[in-house]
């Protein structure tokens, strides 16, 4: 009989608030994070076609964490730090009371140490001056600098790694996170997702490929829209979302508060394209049935969908019509919700701070509302979409998440049965 999983903690950095209670508080009452770019210094925005983000403007590192760590890593691993340490404590785990081997630590990310990177190749080819490269410039950028710093900070020497797939990354890492602990490889594992690339480079790089909104520069907080009409393309977000998982007999055993369980996941892949889904659907849907499948639940018992939902004109569209394959008539008794039309799109945090918006509707028996659904698309119109706050008694959710790469994800998250 395989364990049962469970999350104990949670944490989060987000465009809508630092730390869990605020972030919640904002997203139920569908506050908007996203707000001006005032410049990419010494770039001038009237280079860029879109000028808006899901920017964390009050974040100082310094007043969560140790100097000395903030100092040695770049923003996203700043981020999930912050992250992670508050999902610990939330959770109650001491690790001086834990075997550190049984303890693992699996990050999501995007795309790293992108502001270090982008400014020492800044620096290199203007100067020419290989000699003053910053000596941690290397571990620094790498994809695993975030879960390998994230370790030393709490002593966690069990499963450590890094899962990059773009915009899925994140549900990925609990899905694996879920599976580590399941095969008896650890009874805890710190799960985070964290991205900070709202930089001159990788910005100019989504506006190149007309991904962005640009018809709201004037009024950044309508631009992030999913479902909505008038939707134009994604907004850039950046945060980080912190979930501990255990295995319920672990929890159990230390009297941890349980929020709730992750009963199932499913990845996939399209290999179809690069950046553009399959309109009819069908994987995303297939995504979707197998994550069912391995949480042994049926469609009837999804009471809710964290819904991938970036805004993009195809992709919202091909979700909807994925859902409705899945569910059928039950897809419109669903209540669905798409987190980043709060904070944007934090690309590969995006998993984990929507799995931490679904284990709160789960816990509390609330749903946050979608924003800037003021006209909703026949094309991708769900009836379980709402600009308001839902209160509903949720036994399960599905939280979607798909990426560049033709990468797909999906993951069941349940009430846990005591």
């Amino acid at each position: 009989m395989r364990a049962s999983v469970v999350v104990t903690g949670l944490g989060v950095i987000s465009p809508i608030g630092i730390g869990v209670s605020e972030f919640w508080k904002a997203a139920l009452a569908g506050r908007s994070g996203v707000s001006a770019i005032t410049s990419f210094d010494p770039f001038p925005m009237d280079g860029y076609r879109s000028k808006v983000a899901g920017q964390i403007l009050d974040f100082s590192a310094e007043r969560h964490i140790d100097s000395v760590q903030a100092d040695r890593v770049d923003r996203y691993a700043q981020f999930a730090l912050v992250a992670a340490k508050e999902a610990l404590a939330d959770s109650g785990i001491l690790m001086a009371k834990e075997n550190p081997h049984r303890v693992g630590v699996i990050v999501g990310a995007g795309m790293g140490g992108m502001v270090m990177g982008e400014r020492e190749i800044t620096q290199l080819y203007q100067h020419s001056r290989p000699h003053r490269v910053h000596p941690n410039f290397i571990p620094v950028i790498t994809l695993n600098s975030a879960s390998g710093i994230v370790a030393m900070a709490h002593g966690a020497k069990g499963p450590n790694f890094t899962i990059s797939t773009a915009c899925s990354s994140s549900a990925h890492a609990l899905g694996q996170a879920m599976h580590c602990i399941r095969e008896g490889r650890a009874d805890v594992v710190i799960t985070v997702g964290a991205d900070a690339s709202i930089t001159p480079l990788v910005f100019a790089g989504f506006c190149s490929l007309r991904a962005l909104s640009t018809k709201y520069n004037d009024r950044p907080e309508q631009a992030s829209r999913p479902f909505d009409r008038l939707r134009d393309g994604f907004v850039m977000g950046e945060g980080a979302g912190a979930l501990i998982l255990e295995s319920a007999a672990h929890a159990k055993k230390r009297k941890a508060r349980i929020y709730a369980e992750v009963a199932g996941y499913a990845a996939t892949s399209e290999a179809y394209h690069m950046v553009i889904p399959r309109e009819d659907g069908e994987e995303v849907a297939t995504t979707m049935r197998l994550a069912l499948a391995d949480a042994g639940a049926t469609p009837a018992q999804i009471d809710y969908i964290n819904a991938h939902a970036t805004s993009t004109s195809i992709g919202d569209a091909v979700e909807a019509k994925a859902i409705r394959q899945v569910f059928k008539s039950r897809a419109d008794k669903i209540a669905i919700s798409a987190t980043k039309s709060l904070v944007g799109h934090t690309l590969g945090a995006a998993g984990a701070i929507g799995g931490i918006a679904s284990v709160l509707a789960i816990h509390t028996g609330q749903i946050h509302p979608t924003a800037n659904y003021d006209d909703p698309d026949p094309s991708c119109a769900l009836a379980g979409i709402s600009r308001s706050a839902q209160e509903r008694k949720v036994r399960a959710a599905l939280l979607n998440a798909f990426g560049f790469g033709s990468n797909n994800a999906a993951v069941v998250l349940a009430r846990h049965a005591a």
